[in-house]
């Protein structure tokens, strides 16, 4: 079954959005609005804060509809 789960990311961080699994609790959008947009698309901008700040705020999505993975660095 299709979840529509989304995908952001940017250098450091890839974040996934699962919207049937959100319980629409708002912590994201109230806590780090800079990064969780209620009102522009696309809703989830990765460069509005720190890559450690929008980690500690997914980890208190209630729902587990956000989840993230570290991308692996280049080496030179």
């Amino acid at each position: 079954m299709d979840n529509n789960e989304n995908v952001f990311t940017n250098r450091e961080i890839t974040v996934t959005y699962a919207p049937r699994c959100c319980v629409n609790a708002g912590l994201c959008a109230n806590q780090l609005s800079n990064v969780f947009r209620s009102s522009v698309i696309p809703w989830i901008d990765l460069e509005g804060a720190q890559t450690d700040v929008i980690i500690k705020q997914i980890n208190k999505c209630p729902s587990g509809a956000l989840k993230y993975h570290l991308n692996k660095k280049e080496v030179a």
